[in-house]
């Protein structure tokens, strides 16, 4: 669903105007007439479709003050510019320390209007991004704090929140990129085991011989290079969750030592004596076919009816674009602050563009792509031109590049030796004032009359005799132009045959 601001004013006429002027910018609106609608509004949002209040300060009954204070208390606080026709200071102090974004005096022009919307949007992706950090590090990551908004998405919540009420085994299943493992987490973050261990392990990414000891460890000495004990990841993961993350991978082996610790809650290390409790909650993600994998012999059936028991299909990106606009934001506000960049979000052609883009790699090509765009960004709106491979296939859109400068001729123009200092737009010789007002044409050779490069000694030796003839060798103004001291000029002329001349 498209996110919403959410007008408050008892005017009207005022409601009325800023409905439209908001609408140009790109925004859906819902207007209240007062705090207490407005109040009803926000509670009756439970989908997280209010992303900002424009809130007006002096209205009857519960007034704009009143509104921020009972904010306080909602689970959802949407960011808010408050409104008035009364300009003091105290009121902008007030209205700020109660929890407002911005003050705006009305009546605020369309342009001043549009900044303050925007920046308060991009204040409050980062910040709920910065939130997101805090409650993933600690394992408190729910799932109110995932971007979703499609209808395929609020089942899999649905799903996710269900399966957070028990320790049943959960398989979520899915293309590469579409977020599992966040899934895996909210359902952490909401079951009786948040802010205990997340075991993450990629099966995939560990090599054959090496994972009967990562997942179940092993004892110093069980094998050659054991030099210590490793308690293994089922150990590390005791009383929290263990996240076995494409799970198809893993060897047949491992598949019958994995169905033992689910069936009998103990693991046996590698090298150990006897087998180890541990409370673990598993969650596994697969981008595979378990099933196919069943049928071709790869995948013992036993384990996989262990681990199926409650499935979660998290559907691809092509299949939800209406979640596209919003994660395009949390992104584009995120990679900006990493960058130290200002973006204000995208134009509303590429926000087209977006949603008709079949993303193959799902999230994470979003990611990378959103990433890319505001590296490139020279503007702080974020165009067409920022998303070159995406507008390559998507039909009706072009990059337009600015045409790239004429190269220069570089070939010099001249009959003769190069001059030091010339181009293509330069003549040969390089001409510098004489003492009476007229031009004496003097340069120095940069090309030997082979065609080969001088040297660089050389090259220095003319300079030297140029400066000598040019100041009538006053030894102290020559080695100030030349930037050099006496004693290193008298040494260079001595070299060079040049016979200096007292002052």
């Amino acid at each position: 669903m498209p996110k919403r601001v959410l007008v408050v004013d008892d005017d009207p006429t005022q409601r009325r105007i800023l409905e439209e002027t908001i609408k140009r910018f790109g925004y859906n609106v819902v207007t209240a007439d007062g705090g207490d609608a407005a109040l009803d509004a926000l509670r009756a949002d439970e989908s997280g479709e209010i992303c900002l209040i424009l809130l007006d300060l002096v209205m009857p009954g519960t007034d704009g003050m009143a509104v921020l204070s009972s904010m306080r208390s909602l689970p959802r606080k949407p960011p808010a510019i408050v409104q008035t026709a009364h300009g003091s200071i105290d009121a902008a102090i007030s209205a700020m320390r109660a929890g407002a974004v911005d003050f705006v005096v009305k009546p605020v022009s369309p342009e001043r209007l549009e900044v303050s919307i925007k920046n308060a949007l991009r204040i409050e992706a980062l910040a709920g991004e910065i939130t997101r950090m805090k409650a993933t590090a600690s394992g408190e990551l729910g799932f109110s704090d995932l971007i979703v908004g499609s209808e395929a998405m609020k089942r899999v919540i649905e799903l996710g929140k269900r399966a957070a009420t028990s320790n049943i085994p959960v398989l979520i299943e899915g293309e590469s990129g579409v977020g599992k493992e966040l899934i895996a987490r909210a359902i952490q973050g909401e079951s009786a085991r948040r802010m205990k261990p997340f075991i993450t392990v990629n099966c995939g990414a560990i090599p054959e011989n090496l994972v009967e000891s990562i997942l179940f460890g092993h004892e110093k000495g069980s094998f050659t290079g054991a030099a210590e004990r490793r308690p293994g990841k089922f150990v590390e993961a005791d009383g929290g969750t263990l996240f076995l993350d494409e799970i198809g991978e893993l060897p047949l082996d491992a598949q019958v030592k994995l169905l033992r610790a689910l069936q009998e809650g103990e693991i046996d290390s590698v090298g150990g004596k006897q087998p180890v409790k541990v409370d673990f909650r598993l969650i596994s993600a697969t981008n595979q076919n378990l099933i196919a994998l069943v049928q071709e012999g790869r995948f013992r059936e036993d384990l996989y009816y262990r681990l199926n028991v409650f499935p979660i299909w998290v559907p691809p990106l092509r299949e939800r674009l209406e979640d596209v606009p919003e994660l395009v934001r949390h992104f584009t506000a995120r990679f900006a602050a990493e960058e130290g960049k200002r973006i204000d979000g995208i134009d509303a052609e590429t926000a087209g563009m977006l949603q008709r883009y079949t993303w193959p790699g799902n999230i994470r090509q979003l990611e990378n792509a959103v990433f890319r765009a505001v590296v490139l960004a020279d503007t702080p709106m974020l165009t067409v031109n920022e998303f070159p491979q995406i507008a390559a296939h998507v039909e009706g859109y072009a990059v337009t590049v600015p045409p790239a400068p004429a190269p220069k001729d570089l070939t010099p123009r001249i009959d003769g030796p190069v001059m030091l200092g010339q181009s293509a737009d330069t003549p040969a010789t390089i001409h510098v004032p004489s003492a009476n007002g007229g031009k004496d044409s003097v340069g120095i050779a940069a090309l030997s009359d082979s065609g080969d490069i001088r040297s660089l000694e050389a090259v220095e030796a003319d300079m030297i005799r140029l400066a000598f003839g040019r100041y009538r060798g006053r030894m102290t103004e020559i080695a100030k132009r030349l930037g050099i001291g006496r004693s290193t000029l008298y040494r260079k002329m001595r070299e060079i045959g040049l016979e200096a001349r007292p002052n």
